[in-house]
Parts: structure tokens; sequence; C-alpha cells
């Protein structure tokens, strides 16, 4: 089987696509023939060594598939070959078949594509449980979102809505600002253009967003969190603009507010059931059509580096997916 290939750190141009053994299930595994596979930004960190998930070399990148089951290990019951499913792998699902922990597993929600359901879980499981579980956010509330035309945004905005917040979407363009308008958002600000602390203030009133919602990081985090509203909740997403930034705490003292951190990984390892519960609930909110992943582009699997570098140049609306022919189950 072919599988795009991390062999040295560094930028995505240095991947390779070569024939590798095909993968076999170990106890509480499956090996899925995977029919799609989306590029999430984790993914541009891991080849260049700059995330908190280190595998060792060789390894493929890829953190979201989708596809059908071809076998399964000892004390697998869930799952039988044929199964249309969706994973979340952490990395290795840029390869034609893939082995799975079976409990990171989830089955495919009827009428969802192979296309779709690669696009949908790592965005909008990160978001529910950075709005609903870390950041509290109710009805009436204002939800700030930062980088929101991303996967991760967009997936905010849509939730945010659905939880009956009013929510302002941030972007950098206008063709950005214009796709989250068509997934919800109330108010949007282009923080290119536009002064962010003032547009913040005259959209809320004077008294700021109650819930900001922050994957970018960078120079956008204090200017967010000293215009935050009285008890609101930063939460810490991720760090997409490549600077960590640092806060001076007497901040939250004078906003009586919260940073809050969302690693939704692992809280997803470290608390299966409410993970199983949250991604039960946003199935439930895609059959309602509630939930409508944006998908901007394509690609096919040996055109992998061209699609994170889409991503490392932050030039993507919502998802890039890779895509493979069907393979014998």
């Amino acid at each position: 089987m072919k599988a795009v290939l991390c062999k040295a750190y560094g930028p995505p141009e240095a991947l390779v696509f070569e024939d590798v053994a095909s993968p076999q299930p170990g106890p509480g595994e499956a090996v899925v023939s995977v029919e799609a596979a989306s590029v999430n930004f984790p993914d541009v960190l891991i080849i260049e060594n700059k995330y908190q998930i280190k595998p060792p070399l060789p390894f493929s990148p890829g953190s979201e598939l989708a596809g059908r089951v071809k076998a399964v290990g000892d004390g697998v019951t869930a799952f039988a070959p044929g199964d249309r499913v969706m994973a979340i792998t952490g990395y290795g699902a840029f390869a034609e078949e893939v082995t799975v922990d079976a409990r990171r597993m989830l089955a495919m929600p009827p009428g969802m594509d192979f296309t779709t359901a690669a696009a949908f879980g790592l965005t909008y499981a990160t978001s529910e449980h950075a709005l609903v579980d870390r950041g509290a956010l109710k009805a009436g509330e204002t939800l700030l979102v930062l980088g929101a035309a991303g996967g991760v945004g967009l997936a905010a905005i849509e939730i945010g809505k659905i939880l009956g917040a009013r929510v302002i979407a941030c972007a950098s363009t206008e063709d950005k600002l214009a796709v989250c308008r068509a997934h919800g958002a109330d108010e949007t600000i282009n923080y290119a253009t536009e002064d962010l602390r003032e547009r913040i203030k005259a959209l809320t009133a004077g008294t700021g967003a109650d819930v900001v919602y922050d994957p970018v990081g960078g120079s956008y985090t204090e200017l967010a969190l000293r215009s935050i509203a009285w008890r609101g909740r930063l939460l810490v997403v991720g760090f997409a603009a490549g600077e960590i930034p640092k806060i001076a705490l007497n901040l939250t003292l004078l906003k009586g507010c919260s940073i809050v951190g969302v690693f939704w990984g692992d809280w997803a390892r470290r608390e299966p059931m409410h993970f199983a519960d949250a991604m039960a609930r946003l199935g439930g909110w895609y059959a309602e059509g509630r939930l409508k992943p944006h998908i901007s582009a394509t690609f096919p699997l040996e055109r992998a580096a061209d699609a994170l570098t889409l991503m490392a140049s932050r030039q993507v609306t919502g998802k890039v997916v890779l895509t493979l022919a069907p393979r014998p189950v």
C-alpha cells in the first residue's frame, strides 16, 4: 500500500510518498481502508517537531480519517469488516490503510459521505468541548471567535449559535468573513483593517465578550483578553499564528476572568465516556442539519504536501481533505 511518510522533520515538501507494508490489527485494534483524510493545523506542526505529540520517525502524519473497516483484532466486537467509520488517530491517517484503536472509531452517521466524515470529528469535537465543557457558554452570552474562518473557528460559530449565543467572528479578509456569516456569525471583525478592541467595544456596548475562542494566539490574544467581559472566559485552543503569547496576569484580576486551557486530545483519552456523549450530541446536531462542515479544497493523497502547505500559509477556509480511490475490503 501507499503512504505519505515523514522521514525527517521539516516542511511539507520534505514528505515522501512510498510503498509500505499493509498493517495488521492487534488486540483491540482495527485496520481501516481509508477513503478520505482531513488536514488539520497540528499536522503541520507534527512534521516540524513542534507539536506535543512526537511519534518516532518515520511516520505518516494525519490525525483524522474516514473509511471502511478491513479487519479487526481480538476483542473488537463493536465493528466488523465493511463498516463505514470515522476515526481520530493523532497521526498516521495519510495512508491507504491505517491501524486504529477501536475505541477511537465511530460509526459514520447515516447519510454522511466519506469526505464530510473525515472533516467532521476533530474540529467539531474540539469546539464542542471548548464551548460546552471548558467555556460553559450560555444562551444570551456573546462569543468572540478568533481565526473564525478556519475549521475549528467555523465549528465554534455553528455550535455557539446552537447554544444560543451571539457570535462575533474575526478573520483577516472579507472573503473569509463572508464564509463566517454564511455559517451563522451575527457580526464580523476584519482584524487586518479594523481596530480589534474598538470594534469589540462598539459591538458589545462596551461590556466585552463573555467567551473568547482563541485558536490563533500571537498578538490577538492579549487584545481580546483586554476586551473580555467581567467573569469572561478566554479559551486557549491553539497557536496558529506561531507565537505563544505571554499574558500579564493582572488582566485576569482586573477582569475577574478566567484563562482556560482546551486540550481536546487528552480530555478524550482521560474521559472517554464524556467524549462518547459529545460525539453522540454532535451526530444528532448534524442529522438535524445544524452542522454543515465547510470543505474548501480536496487533494489526492499523493499531494498531501500541497495540502499541508496551503494549511501552513493560513489560506484555508474550513477544511481541506485528502481523498483516496476506494480499495477492496
